[in-house]
């Protein structure tokens, strides 16, 4: 069975499309081909600014314009693999996050009858919100796929995203579903992006971390941020850039000016990251179990040198490796999953974990488009 699975997350750098080969009832899944369509700066600063206070019409065009996006992303990567569009099974779409409101409301913009009319397949969508509506939180959704797909057969191992916002899937040893433990830690790397846009306007991000390695964190601001009741707050739990995007960057960059007048813009990108990088610390020493398993990475966060090598430091006695070294292209991962959350879908397969979301039991989850 061929599909292809379609993310955009909470970083809004642009449509990941993963084109996947399902065999088993299990399933495997092999990764065919993938493409990115990235989103301008100016598409993307247009999105923010409709979450932050578009009209209802803002909402219902741009969900139409990020379903084409969508569809082209799904064209995009057929093209590569030369595989036409009757050859797939569905597409599965996660959607463009525009507000997550945990155990309340979620929603994902994209329209999935544009991807159905374009690619003539049919579309799974809207993963999250039947988990809401069985009283969970709608994420995280892809601890599933970890432990189908990434648990190992001899070690337990952590599977930790670093996107916009970071979570992680503790897998025990052959991935038994009531023993994963899965939650979002905090910010990825949505913090650190949101405080470079705010002090180098025209830069999106701090390119291989090299502003962030220049620069000194503030540990008294950090030690400070930390006392946020999101960290004490026992899983199941997820956030988003409600709590950690735009306006907690502008806090993070005012309060390095109150306590330090002398702080650099280094020295703000550099308390970004190594904020980041406590908050996982922090949560991965708190709910998981002490077993030294290995931390596995992917996500935009695997892609900043200066990120990575502080979260080694961090996480002492633990081994911590990029996803791309033990499986395929990192960046391909939550589409891949979410092509797997479709595949459970159109088999009327439940796709959550629900003591990892917080529902009162499995669900099917998403919605077909013929």
């Amino acid at each position: 069975m061929l599909a292809i699975g379609l993310m955009s997350g909470t970083s809004l750098d642009g449509v990941d499309a993963a084109l996947v080969r399902f065999t088993g009832d299990r399933p495997t899944a092999a990764l065919l081909a993938f493409h990115t369509t990235a989103y301008s700066p100016v598409f993307r600063d247009r999105v923010l600014g409709i979450i932050a206070h578009g009209t209802t019409r803002d909402v219902a065009l741009l969900n139409v314009e990020l379903g084409d996006r969508f569809a082209e992303a799904g064209a995009e990567v057929l093209a590569q693999a030369g595989v036409s569009g009757a050859d797939l099974a569905f597409v599965a779409s996660h959607g463009q996050t525009v507000w997550h409101e945990p155990g309340r409301a979620t929603l994902q913009l994209g329209d999935p009858a544009r991807i159905a009319e374009r690619l003539g397949v049919r579309v799974v969508s809207d993963f999250r919100s039947r988990d809401v509506a069985a009283g969970g939180q709608g994420a995280p959704l892809v601890p599933l796929a970890d432990a189908l797909l990434f648990a190992d057969g001899a070690h337990p191992r952590v599977m930790l995203n670093v996107g916009g916002m970071a979570n992680l899937t503790w897998l025990p040893v052959g991935g038994a579903l009531d023993q994963v433990v899965a939650f979002d830690t905090g910010p990825g790397v949505a913090v650190v992006d949101a405080v470079v846009r705010e002090l180098l306007p025209g830069q999106l991000m701090d390119v291989d971390g090299q502003r962030a390695a220049a620069g000194r964190a503030d540990d008294v601001l950090i030690a400070d941020l930390l006392s946020d009741p999101f960290f004490a707050a026992p899983p199941p739990k997820s956030t988003g850039r409600e709590m950690f995007g735009e306006a907690f960057a502008r806090g993070l960059v005012r309060e390095m000016g109150v306590r330090r007048p002398e702080a650099t813009h280094d020295d703000c990108i550099a308390t970004a990251v190594a904020f980041t990088v406590a908050t996982i610390a922090d949560q991965l020493r708190r709910w998981l179990p002490e077993d030294g398993a290995e931390v596995v990475v992917s996500g935009g966060g695997a892609r900043n040198p200066t990120l990575m090598g502080r979260l080694t430091e961090a996480l002492e006695g633990r081994a911590v490796r990029a996803f791309d070294d033990l499986f395929f292209d990192g960046d391909a991962k939550e589409a891949l999953a979410f092509a797997l959350l479709g595949w459970l879908t159109v088999h009327g397969r439940p796709g959550n974990v629900p003591h990892a979301t917080g529902a009162k039991g499995p669900r099917v989850l998403g919605r077909i488009t013929p």
